[in-house]
């Protein structure tokens, strides 16, 4: 299939044409220049023609960058990456700008990959930006067209240029997904600057994100697809969450509310730490967060090479985690180098471990056998002269597992008492590495007190 690379300078609207064209709101849009950090792929389509298409990062630079550890390298690479890779180049002018120093460096680089490329100008909702449209044929390409994203004007221009050049979809069935080797959605979360994109990175073996010394590079949840020990997984990369005080602007809110998106919709969720620091009280609100949304928690300390005497380190940090966590104290902690690749196989067993807790499944006859022995040896509290009774149990759901307990009483049984049955529970069916529910059910029975 046609893959198609947007690529311009910053705030030119590359995103709301990706989201126009996915039919979408992917890509996050805001007046900020530089927005987009990282590559973005999507389905797209433009009336009959299907095409892949990448969202890429603003250039707005005349030349190569030579800081090769630097932001502006980073964004480079992956426009100049994208260029590279894809079948066509949308290459996105801002027709109220009008051409700049950086539009014909990109010209440069589209020119040198000998990519069939169409160029949009787009914002031509008016007469004035006409002389734009003309400026943008110097750069000698076949295809120079008026354009607006935000209202989506010129699209059947867009159409006759491209569908030349777009390849058929091939009439292939679509391939279900093995029920027996799922695919397993890994949201990568934590403060900003704690290794998260250099993480991801490293376990996919190419440089997929981009990373920098700065805080907050990541703006967008973005994921992919990789395969480890034949077992199939889609990363998902997010920002970097920081404390609701510390939200200084609208980007940062809708990069908050993305990944708290990929929390959701995720099935395990690795909180990256930084080895370096102290826990934070914004690890615990991450954790928390995780945990109420019923997603498998991974606690993976990142840049252990840095740490002189490790086992000090690891075994005090276990035991201030357990201290701060103490209602997930259970869950997987991986301490790991993303820089030295080091510990990273850990990382897929423990998201093994944890995916098939979270997807159990325990018939009702053990349960209740189960809680007969519980309540026998620690029997529910008298409330008002008469006992609680919790008449029996049974699992309700999955992922994560939630189960009913049937109770006479229901508003009467302590919040202690709960939390005695659901840690007993976990250790009885080896579940203490994942969230657990348990929901009280009133027994209707007219006959009881």
């Amino acid at each position: 299939m046609t893959l198609v690379a947007l690529v311009g300078r910053p705030n030119v609207g590359k995103s709301t044409l990706f989201n126009r064209l996915v039919g979408k709101k992917l890509a996050i849009v805001h007046d900020t220049p530089g927005l987009t950090r990282d590559r973005r792929y999507g389905d797209a389509s433009l009336s009959d023609l299907s095409f892949d298409l990448i969202d890429t990062p603003g250039l707005e630079t005349t030349y190569p960058p030579t800081q090769k550890d630097s932001l502006d390298y980073s964004l480079w690479r992956q426009t100049n990456e994208a260029i590279q890779e894809a079948n066509v180049i949308f290459f996105v002018l801002d027709g109220q700008v009008g051409v700049t120093p950086a539009d014909e460096y990109t010209a440069q680089l589209i020119h040198k990959s000998n990519k069939p490329c169409i160029v949009i100008v787009n914002k031509s909702e008016g007469k004035e930006t006409r002389n734009s449209l003309f400026e943008a044929l110097k750069f000698g390409f076949k295809e120079t067209l008026p354009f607006s994203a935000e209202h989506g004007e010129g699209l059947g221009y867009l159409y006759e240029a491209f569908a030349p050049l777009c390849e058929k979809k091939p009439e292939v069935e679509e391939q279900e997904e093995d029920p027996e080797n799922p695919t397993i959605s890994v949201a990568i979360v934590g403060r900003p600057n704690v290794g998260k994109s250099t993480l991801i990175n490293q376990i996919i073996g190419q440089e997929r994100f981009t990373t920098g010394p700065e805080a907050g590079v990541t703006r967008d949840a973005l994921s992919v697809l990789f395969t480890w020990d034949n077992k199939p997984y889609k990363f998902i990369d997010t920002a970097g969450l920081r404390k609701k005080a510390r939200i200084a602007n609208k980007v940062e809110y809708l990069s908050t509310v993305e990944t708290k998106r990929a929390i959701q919709y995720a099935e395990v969720v690795l909180l990256v730490l930084d080895g370096t620091q102290t826990l934070d009280r914004q690890d615990l609100t991450i954790a928390h967060h995780v945990v109420e949304e019923g997603r498998c928690l991974i606690f993976v300390v990142n840049k252990i090479d840095q740490i002189t005497d490790f086992q000090k380190f690891s075994s005090e940090f276990i035991k201030d985690a357990q201290e701060m966590f103490p209602q997930i104290k259970k869950m997987p902690i991986i301490f790991v180098s993303a820089k030295e690749k080091k510990n990273l196989s850990k990382i897929f067993l423990a998201v093994q471990e944890v995916y098939k807790q979270w997807n159990c499944r325990i018939s009702t006859a053990p349960l209740n056998e189960w809680l007969e022995k519980v309540v026998a040896h620690h029997p529910p509290p008298i409330v008002k002269n008469i006992r609680v009774k919790i008449k029996y149990i049974t699992q309700i759901k999955r992922r994560p597992p939630t189960f009913a307990l049937f109770i006479n009483k229901p508003t009467d049984l302590p919040e202690s008492y709960l939390r005695y049955l659901k840690n007993n529970l976990a250790q009885a069916f080896g579940l203490e590495k994942i969230p657990l529910r348990l929901v009280m059910r009133k027994k209707e029975n007219p006959f009881q007190p």
